[in-house]
């Protein structure tokens, strides 16, 4: 029988059993634990690999506490708690237990932050974060190469995970080192997740509480040895059949009704086409049921089967119906790029609504003068960009003016709706609604009036998987986007004989027995590396020797160590020419390096000749590298026997399709602006393809980049409206013609050297919609394309697996899944704002400082910083007007409303571009652009700077009346 001392001992442990579960780490404790038996030993072990660590380490409790106890049973257990490092464990079973209930509240609160945001924190650099959390002390060195295993072994998610479960384990106190650490290692966007302020100084508030919030958080038991996840429940259940214009009247609403036809459609004046009803095909009927009877949902189908039609037909019958009821609808259709707007206005939604409806676009590129709340009041479709619609919400939210509110409208089509994730413009309008949705529960159970919401139509011809790797997660991944867009149901049918599956192929290449013109830039390289003591640990050209490269400039560029830096910059454009070498004629990537080279020696050369810019030795020694080896890069540019077998298979490849087929019309993606414009000149020299009648262009991206000039949206307009006509035949494009684009009909799409994620090449693949299509991918060196194809393919059959399972849900557990993922991003959400205002309140202008990214030189501060038109950060002061010099840019072209830049400025002293010379209305404005600077914050060197959103601070709004009376001042002054 047990003493009533031992009793005493066994009460504490059971006491304490569910602490010390999750703070035991088996294994190690089994080490040091001697009054077990080996035998038993090996089971708890067992169960630890099969059932997780938590059972395991209950099953290790159960037998310390069986009778009959050894002698010295619980100092024993004690010392093994200890000498394993599970001294917080240890802590709560000696007799002079020292935990401070108020600590223990505020670890279990930040156990539990860390548990809602494991998934965010999972991207972390697991290998720096491990080395610091080690270094101070917060895991131990089992911990460490059990972190270090599961990353090389699993991956650096897994390895995040690992990181994760042992953090936790620490005694209370281990919160404020580890979210220093997040910030010392360069995970900005998570230190301030988890609480970190803006300012970088070393210092955590108290964490915000979620007492006073209406939702309550727990932390639900997962399985396995990791609470991954946390289930944020509430007591305010959403009725199935809400209706959430129930007792709404038409002069409730703010806006009219309008039932007026479209005045504006100059195809209709002059007595064009006009369009029968809607007529849609029996899948797309089935699929649009649900949003015909006022139903949020989701449309799942492949590219080229008429999802926007559908859309188009759900749009007439909402504002029909609405309209027999004697109520204004208002429907907005939201695109994510710009071309989108005018080819959903053009091709669908005018076309077919513009006998019965006023329908209108807008984007950025909108020539309409009005305000965009006018547009909304005046017409009854507004198709537009989706910052758009997010701007004029805000705006209505901030009560800076009218704005637009959700209330105004009564259904939002968004097109491409897998983009409704964190981060994006969709998931910010979503956001406001979802908040608004509970808002409305709260004030129903309190009898009091609601705010009317939005049906939701989304749109999409992939969810994707979200990179999972297990159908589980897929499910997740693809319930949390339904849940964002608070879909009852995503539709998704087979098309039957509508079906058009491409027929694939893989075209592998072989590397070069030879690459002498390779070999000659790998020798400047290492001239570079040993002029600058640099020592790679990667090969030359691969992705890693790049972010290799980067980090050393960041770091040289900190330190300001001008020779690291600049040899740096020059070896990562030798970089991306070896790139270029495997994917487009070796002549191209000597173009662009000598364009860069010609590019570095005009900044060298002073404007005026007043004063010369210094060319210090390490920029002589980088030029003169080059220059003696240019001669003998442009000799072997010249032979055929040494170029790329990617481009070889890209050749015959055309060819076959031109020569096959009585009509051709394709499209080829490449991964970058330079390698589309450089295929697209290919084709064109060469006479064998217009033998056999290839007509090619290229289309890229519109926005602004220092390299390559991009395409305005007019340029992209016209190449795509001469591809429909057949004037151009071949369209060599980036990314910006993967997704949504409606580009004609094409029978053959190749892939050369680019793959991304699923729902890319899903959406590269359904541009090849005409019959008897083909889809092609061209392997280039050191892409890893044919690897990546591989798993995307496997990603897509998870994702179709994982639609069909979740269509399979009954609803009453499909609601509760959706309402879990509602509240845990409503609750993210919250916390992310309260830092952010914490952030806000805490910077001050006048403690950033400026100096030239390249010099050093000390440039300005942020008192002497203003902000135009909320975007650009302009400094106008005379002071700093001696420090710059200015150029013309011919890659940069930009005229608006209120002011043009077609100039850059860069550092007298050394040349370094720091921005472009606005023209605002009438005022010359020097623009800066902080990625050229080095940012002192505070005393303290921000190393990775490289956006202005990554500087939290709000400089003062620019005071153009009293700059314009100085300018008007100094000109009568110049005059007398």
């Amino acid at each position: 029988m047990a003493s009533d001392s031992e009793e005493g001992k066994e009460r504490l442990i059971e006491d304490y059993r569910n602490r010390l579960r999750q703070l035991i780490v088996v294994d190690r404790v089994l080490d040091h634990l001697h009054i077990i038996e080996n035998d038993q030993k090996d089971q708890i072990r067992q169960k630890a690999r099969t059932d997780g660590d938590l059972a395991a380490a209950d099953h290790l409790i159960t037998a310390v506490l069986k009778r009959p106890h050894a002698k010295g049973w619980f100092q024993a257990f004690v010392d093994a708690l200890i000498h394993s490092d599970c001294e917080s464990a240890a802590l709560y079973i000696q007799t002079d237990n020292t935990i401070d209930p108020a600590a223990e509240a505020d670890n279990d609160y930040c156990v539990k932050l860390i548990e809602v945001l494991s998934p965010s924190l999972v991207s972390m650099k697991t290998e720096d974060v491990s080395l610091r959390c080690f270094a101070e002390k917060l895991i131990t060195q089992d911990d460490l190469e059990k972190i270090k295993t599961r990353t090389a072994n699993v991956g650096n998610i897994s390895g995040a995970r690992e990181l994760l479960r042992s953090i936790v384990r620490c005694r209370p106190g281990w919160f404020s080192p580890f979210l220093e650490i997040l910030r010392v290692t360069e995970h900005k966007h998570l230190y301030e997740l988890t609480g970190g302020s803006s300012d970088d100084k070393k210092t955590v508030g108290k964490l915000p509480s979620l007492k006073d919030e209406p939702m309550q958080c727990e932390a639900a038991a997962g399985s396995g040895d990791s609470p991954e996840f946390m289930v944020i429940s509430t007591t305010n259940e959403c009725p199935e059949e809400a209706d959430l214009y129930q007792g709404v009247s038409a002069e409730s609403r703010q806006l009219p009704d309008s039932i007026e036809p479209s005045q504006s459609d100059p195809v209709e004046a002059a007595g064009g086409p006009r369009k029968d009803d809607i007529v849609l095909r029996d899948y797309q009927l089935d699929v649009a049921r649900p949003a015909l009877v006022g139903k949020n949902i989701i449309i799942c189908l492949p590219t080229g089967s008429g999802k926007t039609r559908v859309a188009v037909y759900v749009t007439k019958k909402h504002l029909d119906q609405r309209r027999e009821e004697g109520r204004s609808g208002k429907v907005i259709v939201l695109v994510n790029k710009v071309p989108l707007v005018e080819q959903h206005f053009s091709a669908e939604f005018q076309p077919f609504l513009r006998n019965e409806y006023k329908v209108e676009r807008v984007s950025g590129d909108s020539q309409l003068k009005i305000s965009f709340t006018e547009i909304v009041k005046d017409n009854d479709v507004i198709v537009c960009t989706a910052q758009i619609l997010e701007n004029y919400l805000e705006r209505a939210n901030t009560g800076e003016d009218e704005g637009v509110d959700l209330s105004d409208l009564t259904l939002i089509v968004i097109d491409e709706c897998h983009h409704t994730q964190k981060g994006g413009v969709y998931n910010h309008i979503m956001m406001r609604y979802l908040k608004q949705k509970h808002k409305n529960l709260l004030l129903k159970k309190e009898q009091k009036k609601t705010k009317p919401l939005p049906q939701i139509l989304g749109l999409t011809a992939s969810p994707g998987v979200g990179g999972a790797t297990k159908m589980e997660k897929a499910e997740d991944h693809i319930l949390r986007i339904c849940a964002n867009l608070d879909a009852y149901k995503i539709m998704t049918t087979d098309l039957g004989q509508f079906k058009r599956e491409p027929r694939k192929s893989i075209k592998t290449v072989e590397d070069r027995k030879e690459d002498p013109f390779g070999d000659v830039i790998k020798n400047i390289m290492n001239d570079i590396h040993t002029h600058a003591e640099l020592n790679p640990t990667s090969d030359l050209g691969s992705q890693t020797y790049e972010q290799w490269v980067v980090q050393k400039e960041r770091i040289a560029a900190t330190d300001e160590n001008r020779k690291v830096r600049v040899c740096a910059e020059h070896l990562k454009q030798y970089s991306e020419g070896l790139n270029l070498c495997n994917t487009i004629r070796m002549r191209d990537a000597l173009n662009f390096l000598n364009e860069y080279h010609e590019e570095e020696k005009k900044k060298k050369k002073s404007p005026d000749d007043e004063q010369a810019i210094i060319i210090t030795v390490t920029e002589r020694f980088l030029f003169d590298l080059f220059e003696g080896k240019k001669e003998e890069l442009q000799r072997l540019a010249e032979k055929p026997e040494f170029e790329n077998d990617s481009l070889s298979k890209l050749r015959s490849k055309i060819l076959h399709e031109f020569s096959s087929r009585e009509k051709a019309r394709g499209i080829i993606f490449t991964k970058t602006r330079r390698s589309a414009i450089a295929l697209s000149q290919w084709i064109k020299e060469n006479p064998k393809f217009a033998d056999v009648g290839v007509k090619a262009y290229h289309v890229i991206g519109a926005g602004d980049q220092s390299v390559v000039k991009p395409m305005t949206s007019a340029e992209q307009r016209d190449v795509l409206t001469k591809f429909r006509d057949g004037e151009v035949n071949l369209l060599i494009a980036t990314t910006v013609a993967e997704e949504g684009l409606d580009i004609a009909a094409c029978n053959f799409v190749i892939r050369y050297g680019l793959v991304t994620n699923e729902i890319a090449m899903i959406q590269a693949r359904g541009r090849g919609r005409a019959e008897d299509s083909s889809y092609t991918l061209v392997d280039v060196k050191n892409s890893g394309v044919t690897e990546k194809e591989c798993v995307n393919e496997y990603r897509i059959t998870m994702m179709n697996k994982a639609i069909d399972k979740i269509r399979t849900l009954k609803q009453e557990e499909y609601d509760r899944r959706i309402l879990e993922f509602q509240m845990q991003a409503i609750m993210e959400g919250r916390i992310r704002m309260k830092k952010k205002q914490q952030q806000q309140m805490q910077t001050e202008k006048g403690d950033v400082k400026f100096s030239c990214r390249s010099c050093s030189k000390h440039v300005c501060t942020g008192k002497d910083i203003e902000l135009i038109e909320n975007m650009h950060r302009v400094n106008v002061s005379s002071e700093f007007r001696k420090l710059f010099i200015k150029r013309e840019n011919s890659t940069l072209e930009e005229r608006h409303l209120d002011y043009e830049t077609n100039y850059y400025i860069a550092c007298k002293d050394c040349g370094q571009r720091w921005g472009s010379m606005m023209l605002y209305r009438g005022i010359d404005c020097p623009c800066l652009h902080v990625k050229n600077f080095v940012v002192t914050f505070n005393g303290k060197k921000k190393p990775k700077c490289t956006s202005w959103s990554d500087l939290k601070i709000k400089f003062p709004a620019f005071n153009y009346i009293e700059h314009a009376q100085l300018e008007q001042s100094s000109d009568e002054e110049e005059t007398d």
